[in-house]
């Protein structure tokens, strides 16, 4: 999906390196019907190590019986939702995400029509979404090509590590870039 951008990258002396030692990057859209699920998933990780958001969200799925729609939120009570390890907060984002979107006041399912701006700007309308986790929507649900999410701590990390402050030399593909200054990160 990603050889153009990969081609491109190559180029560069920092992504280069990083393409040859990880390989093809993972990134691709997910399908319409799990846009909901990957929201809900979103809020629960929020601010967690992935280890506590991964039982977090495995609570509610049990709960409620891996349909993860907006009816089902909308089912259960705050405290059922609470008891599954959300906290007061993300239980009232869950139920505002839930209720937009049955409402129809959120259009999930034509997100992926619309330009990266007007997506985000529909996200962030959600309590408890805010940029972070519009551009994390952006990149891995509908792999949008050109996010850089420049408020993520583990691509300040690899930015300061490569001793380096803007991110414009790898557009239009930063996104793909961005995958590859996470694997920068991790130890092999």
């Amino acid at each position: 999906m990603w050889s153009e951008a990969e081609k491109f990258l190559l180029r560069d002396r920092y992504i280069g390196q990083l393409i040859k030692k990880w390989g093809h990057c993972r990134i691709k859209p997910i399908k319409k019907s799990l846009y909901f699920e990957d929201l809900v998933d979103a809020i629960c990780s929020q601010q967690l190590s992935g280890k506590a958001a991964e039982t977090i969200f495995g609570r509610i799925k049990v709960l409620l019986r891996g349909k993860i729609l907006p009816e089902n939120i909308l089912g259960k009570t705050d405290q059922e939702l609470r008891d599954c390890g959300l906290s007061w907060a993300k239980v009232r984002y869950v139920k505002d995400l839930a209720s937009r979107a049955k409402k129809g006041e959120l259009k999930l399912r034509s997100l992926d029509k619309l330009p990266d701006e007007e997506v985000a700007k529909e996200l962030i309308a959600v309590k408890g979404i805010g940029r972070w986790t519009a551009e994390m929507f952006l990149m891995f649900s509908l792999a949008r090509p050109d996010i850089f999410p420049i408020d993520d701590l583990g691509i300040r990390k690899a930015m300061a590590k490569l001793k380096l402050k803007k991110s414009d030399r790898w557009r239009p593909y930063r996104t793909v870039a961005s995958w590859y200054l996470w694997r920068s990160l991790e130890n092999r």
